[in-house]
């Protein structure tokens, strides 16, 4: 498995779209096994392949704290969320070392593909929820400071392009 460098804000390859995968087969089980390295190294509770500069519709996510049951995401849709919302508290991999409150839907139910092309449903609140539809802004060139007023968005970008200069040199 391979160690995927994930990409930091404000890069522009964050706000790419995300195409659908078309074809399960042995490449798509490497990428996704390589994101999962990837995001438990980093470590994290979820990664989009949007975030490695893979533009095609993957996520992979384990919220447990055993480390031990990552799900798999394929062209993932939500099919319902609840009218009840919820402030989280979120960061973000690619927004290293930040975090902030977001709304969103307290539950949802999500349709998407596992990396041997078997359609499944899951129905997910809490962290997952809030997991689940943070990865997939992600498949849709969104990032979660997007949420956020444009001053706070602004403060990010200087100070996640002063960590880059700080890293690079």
């Amino acid at each position: 498995m391979a160690l995927l460098p994930i990409i930091c804000y404000p890069d522009p390859r964050l706000h790419k779209v995300a195409k659908s995968v078309k074809t399960f087969d042995d490449r798509l089980k490497k990428i996704v096994a390589d994101m999962a390295h990837t995001m438990y190294e980093a470590p994290g509770v979820g990664l989009a392949a949007t975030q490695v500069d893979i533009h095609e519709r993957i996520i992979v996510i384990d919220t447990s704290d055993s480390r031990e049951e990552l799900k798999v995401f394929i062209n993932p849709e939500i099919i319902w969320q609840s009218d009840e919302h919820k402030i989280w508290r979120e960061g973000c991999l690619s927004v290293p070392d930040y975090f902030d409150e977001v709304d969103r839907p307290n539950k949802v139910r999500v349709r998407a593909f596992n990396e041997n092309g078997e359609v499944f449903e899951l129905e997910a609140e809490g962290l997952l929820s809030v997991c689940i539809q943070h990865e997939m802004d992600h498949l849709i060139g969104k990032v979660f400071v997007d949420y956020l007023s444009p001053l706070k968005r602004m403060r990010i970008k200087g100070k996640m392009k002063k960590r880059e200069k700080l890293y690079s040199n």
